[in-house]
């Protein structure tokens, strides 16, 4: 890649953070949206070791930390270096310990195999390395009995429950627009 295109391909992703950034940070969002009674609705609970896919600025990511608790640790995961940026900004604002950052791509987050209890994945349009791979790392990293739960965004239902089912998990409940699945 030349310059010219790095550069391109670096600002690209610097405005489409920043987009993102003025919707989530927006103090009114959370009198719309609770974001704590969101995740303990996706079955995220105190103690859990969970992964946030596509954690953009953090509106979900802080609430998990504060819903998985002291004993609990959250893997807040984007491919967009200024998302990781600014959640290693919120972590020191809030002395969170229990978030660990990852600028990575979600198909291959490099945790152990079978070590979460939940993930998640909300308002995420597309996943870099196709929704195939994510899928296949979610199984590799989710515990069995382990919940990943999705946020619909632009695909229907059924097209998003027969994916997720082909890759071992079965539908558990649909709470809304969130679907929740178990790791068989």
């Amino acid at each position: 890649m030349n310059d010219a295109a790095l550069m391109e391909k670096q600002y690209a992703s610097k405005i489409s953070y920043w987009m993102i950034s003025l919707m989530h940070d927006n103090r009114l969002l959370p009198l719309i949206k609770n974001p704590d009674k969101i995740l303990k609705n996706a079955g995220i609970k105190l103690g859990h070791q969970v992964l946030e896919v596509g954690c953009g600025p953090g509106f979900y990511t802080m609430a998990a930390s504060r819903v998985v608790g002291e004993r609990g640790q959250v893997y807040a995961l984007d491919v967009n270096p200024y998302a990781i940026q600014k959640i290693e900004q919120k972590i020191a604002e809030a002395k969170a310990d229990n978030i660990t950052p990852m600028c990575a791509n979600a198909a291959r987050t490099g945790l152990p195999g079978q070590s979460l209890d939940s993930a998640f994945l909300f308002g995420l349009p597309r996943v870099v390395g196709g929704m195939k791979g994510l899928l296949s790392e979610l199984y590799r990293v989710l515990k069995p009995g382990g919940v990943a739960t999705f946020q619909r965004v632009r695909t229907s239902e059924e097209e998003l429950k027969q994916a997720v089912e082909k890759t071992g998990f079965e539908l558990h409940k649909q709470n809304g627009r969130l679907m929740i699945f178990v790791r068989k």
